[in-house]
């Protein structure tokens, strides 16, 4: 079985007010239950506003550090699922059924070596 990263793209900004982002957490929990009841959730994870991130280049023996995404956009990765599915189609389902909870463009993508580990 291969693993596909569905990773999940969010505006920069605020987060929603709570009428509006409750109810979509509520459809992401429902989604993360299914695929757990499926077998199919390896990982998930939220991750912290892009202004908390550091990119880290190597120059030969040292590296350098820059505050902040890697490249500037009105969209970042805030999060992330990790799936294991038999082929393409199957992970594409589980993309489909998170981009509707989450209401936001989900990237689906196999992972090298087919599974994690």
């Amino acid at each position: 079985m291969a693993h596909y990263l569905l990773s999940i793209y969010q505006p920069d900004g605020p987060a929603p007010e709570p009428d509006v982002l409750d109810p979509i957490m509520r459809e992401v929990a429902a989604v993360d239950q299914e695929m757990r009841d499926a077998g199919a959730w390896v990982f998930a994870g939220g991750l912290h506003e892009a202004s908390t991130a550091t990119v880290v280049r190597a120059r030969g023996d040292e590296a350098t550090m820059t505050d902040g995404p890697f490249a500037e956009g009105k969209e970042h990765i805030g999060g992330f699922t990790v799936v294991a599915a038999d082929d393409l189609d199957s992970a594409l389902e589980w993309g489909r059924k998170l981009a509707r909870a989450t209401t936001l463009p989900i990237e689906v993508r196999p992972m090298q070596g087919g599974s994690c580990g």
